[in-house]
């Protein structure tokens, strides 16, 4: 006979809260707290009652575990639990980002292959092409006499009143 895992998957809500209790190693009262206080949420029957599926019973064993042998209270189980929700989501995330950059990457080298007829470098070989822009902010060079007289138009003295009050 097939396992319930196998028939219905790790987030089945297939156990009532009794099962569920006796399967992490708990009282039902505990895992009814742990579901005020937000930290396991199971689904719900039609009728209202908890449905523990396996990775719920998984995330109680933890719970206990971090309580009882790390010694953190339950606020601090709460937010390691939310914390490495976000971690996982962020992997996630990463994941699918290095695939589209890596499938990007491979059709910018398909795109940017030159035939053999250019010369082209190694195939499939992505070339990195950097354009650069560089402006001239030196001074003009001038003639010496306006330069340091400070009486021609683009001297030191230009635009300025050297007459002070």
């Amino acid at each position: 006979m097939n396992d319930v895992n196998d028939s219905f998957g790790a987030d089945a809500p297939v156990y009532v809260i009794s099962v569920a209790a006796e399967l992490a190693g708990m009282h039902p009262q505990t895992l009814r707290q742990y579901d005020r206080l937000g930290i396991v949420s199971p689904g719900r029957a039609s009728g209202r009652g908890r449905r523990y599926s396996m990775r719920d019973v998984q995330l109680l064993r933890e719970v206990q575990r971090l309580s009882q042998e790390e010694g953190i209270n339950l606020a601090g189980i709460k937010r390691i639990l939310e914390l490495e929700h976000e971690v996982e989501q962020l992997r996630e995330q990463v994941f699918h980002l290095a695939n589209e950059l890596e499938a990007a990457r491979r059709a910018v080298a398909r795109r940017g292959r030159p035939t053999p007829a250019e010369g082209g470098g190694a195939r499939g070989e992505l070339v990195r092409r950097t354009r650069v822009t560089i402006f001239n902010t030196a001074e003009r060079p001038e003639d010496d006499n306006t330069r340091n007289t400070g009486s021609g138009q683009g001297g030191p003295g230009a635009g300025r009143d050297d007459e002070r009050d």
